[in-house]
């Protein structure tokens, strides 16, 4: 389950990486000791990781449960993807996350912080998704 997890990541963070990404962190199956975690906050750098909680889950659009997954943290960031993440949906108020940074949209207009990708685990279902801040990277609509 762990290596095919880390193919399903690395294939994600491959076709990041042709769409403009400036940092991609490449997946490990095991945690290295480049990986830093703290408590709340954002992950500052690719490859940092935080410790949060889920404040609150949905669909990305209010009323079509079909139209993909929304999700908040206790420390104010989101992800939010087009289709429905099975993490996402099995995800419950108040369960524990280690939310890390693995990649940074670059040439983003001053002011737009818009299309940080987060790698999520439930730390109670140890479930993984890996989703965007938005909707639209920087510079999008």
């Amino acid at each position: 389950m762990r290596a095919s997890m880390s193919r399903v990541l690395f294939a994600a963070c491959v076709m990041l990486a042709g769409c403009g990404q400036a940092e991609v962190a490449a997946p490990s199956a095991e945690p290295s000791e480049a990986t830093q975690t703290t408590t709340g906050g954002a992950p500052q750098s690719v490859g940092e990781c935080v410790e949060t909680t889920v404040a609150s889950t949905g669909a990305r659009l209010e009323g079509a449960p079909d139209s993909g997954s929304a999700i908040t943290y206790g420390n104010g960031l989101g992800q939010v993807d087009y289709s429905v993440l099975p993490g996402v949906a099995n995800a419950q108020i108040g369960d524990p996350i280690s939310l890390c940074l693995v990649s940074v949209p670059e040439n983003c207009p001053p002011g737009d912080d818009r299309g940080r990708v987060y790698t999520a685990t439930n730390l109670r279902t140890n479930e993984t998704w890996t989703a965007p801040d938005s909707q639209h990277s920087c510079g999008g609509a």
